[in-house]
């Protein structure tokens, strides 16, 4: 899922908490970003705050961890 450059950090953060298994940013250089641990999870979100954010795609290695993130994007359409 590509994702945009986001505002909503707390309730992204929240979906991100919610997940039972992995969850991932990629950045177009190919960085990885585990989101499920903290210090990535850091670096990650300065890279959504920056100039990366629009270019940064999301994936999860559950299937029922992404409908976690469809609802956060139905309940915020500008990301």
């Amino acid at each position: 899922m590509k994702i945009k450059k986001i505002d909503q950090i707390c309730d992204f953060l929240n979906t991100v908490d919610s997940c039972s298994d992995g969850v991932w940013l990629m950045s177009p250089c190919g960085d990885i970003y585990n989101l499920k641990s903290k210090p990535p999870q850091y670096t990650a979100i300065a890279a959504l705050l920056g100039t990366e954010g629009d270019t940064l795609e999301l994936w999860c290695d559950n299937k029922e961890d992404e409908v976690k993130f469809f609802k956060f994007f139905q309940e915020h359409p500008e990301v």
